[in-house]
């Protein structure tokens, strides 16, 4: 059982045994890339795992070793935070599929020697919860305190009371749906068509020095519109223009906004992985926890001894109050001890990610209140 490690020390683990995957396929050798932030109590009662969204990773708080940047959630977890590794034993860990040290689509396979690419099987948000508990399973960790995580983090965390209702006592899940909308699969399948468009794609087996860099940043930009809110891009950028006095009457970035996410593209493209992309945002629609249930989605959660906190944002409109209501409505019908809120944000989707002092009072005090 580990009990000396340092502050945001990145790391990772291959799985003992092979996974099974909803599809049916079977990965043979799967890798966790993860970081843990201070120490297990010895009775194990002090764990929390994050769960990160769409684009994330493990590295949640100090530098991330890869880009020198902060942590994702540096507002959430720290010395002081409501997170904290004085507290608690924080695991947080690069999705399955993904592209910062787990197993995923870049990944070599054992079988060819080769990446991957779109040979890797089609993964689920229940795969993903499935290669974490095995990490947890590597790590002693029998028990959760607490599963917390925004948008897709909060997918995966709505989903591990449902795959591991015994070993989660609390569940913190924010921005977030119980199932993907049309719209949501709309806008998935346009970021990932245009990544597929990119004549550099070559069916997924792209050289690493000559990726489909095009197309991953217009998926970037695209799927970027939709964290945002109008007020907020509206308050930020207006019809402002960049660098200049006049429209073009071009096609350059002549309005701020425009020039915004053209950066938001270029910048995401530095980070990740296109065919990850695919295969995230993949998970992400087929993600629906009542479909197993006849759509009954108080069904999933039958019998649910798990504490939940349930968090909203007035102006998201990719994961609206509607759907954080009805998570609410379903775990009510199953008799589950749920708490709810919405909060008033001009940020759109990305404010679990913003400063917000009142999300990080609701975490603080639900997470206390378990203690």
């Amino acid at each position: 059982m580990p009990t000396d490690l340092r502050f945001g020390l990145d790391r990772r683990v291959t799985l003992s045994d092979p996974l099974h995957l909803e599809s049916g396929a079977r990965l043979a050798r799967v890798e966790v890339g993860y970081e843990t932030y201070g120490t297990l109590d010895p009775d194990g009662g002090n764990a929390i795992l994050i769960c990160h969204a769409l684009t994330g990773n493990q590295h949640v708080a100090g530098a991330d070793p890869r880009t020198g940047r902060p942590g994702w959630w540096e507002r959430m977890v720290g010395p002081g935070k409501p997170i904290d590794p004085a507290r608690h034993f924080i695991v947080a860990a690069n999705v399955l599929g993904g592209c910062s040290g787990s197993s995923g689509p870049a990944s070599v396979d054992p079988a060819t020697g080769r990446p991957y690419g779109m040979t890797f099987p089609v993964i689920t948000v229940r795969d993903m919860v499935r290669a974490q508990a095995a990490l947890l399973d590597h790590l002693g960790i029998a028990t959760l305190a607490a599963v917390v995580g925004g948008s897709m983090g909060g997918m995966q965390a709505l989903d591990w009371a449902v795959a591991y209702p015994q070993r989660v006592r609390a569940v913190v899940a924010i921005a977030t749906a119980a199932r993907h909308s049309a719209q949501n699969i709309a806008y998935h399948e346009v970021g990932r068509q245009a990544i597929m468009a990119d004549p550099n794609w070559r069916g997924g087996d792209y050289q690493i020095d000559a990726p489909p860099v095009a197309g991953l940043a217009v998926a970037r930009m695209a799927a970027h519109i939709t964290y945002l809110s109008e007020a907020g891009l509206t308050a930020k950028f207006g019809r402002r223009l960049q660098d200049r006095d006049a429209v073009s009457f071009g096609f350059d970035a002549d309005f701020q906004v425009e020039s915004y996410l053209r950066h938001q593209g270029l910048s995401f493209v530095e980070r990740f992985d296109a065919n990850s992309y695919l295969y995230i945002t993949r998970a992400t629609d087929y993600f629906d926890l009542a479909a197993p249930h006849d759509g009954r989605l108080a069904a999933a959660f039958a019998h649910t001894a798990t504490r939940f906190a349930v968090v909203a944002f007035d102006s998201d409109w990719l994961y609206p109050t509607a759907e954080a209501r009805r998570i609410v409505r379903a775990l009510n019908a199953a008799n589950a001890r749920v708490s709810f809120v919405e909060l008033a944000s001009p940020h759109g989707h990305d404010a679990f990610l913003l400063d917000s002092p009142d999300l990080n009072r609701v975490v603080d005090g639900f997470l206390r209140a378990g203690e």
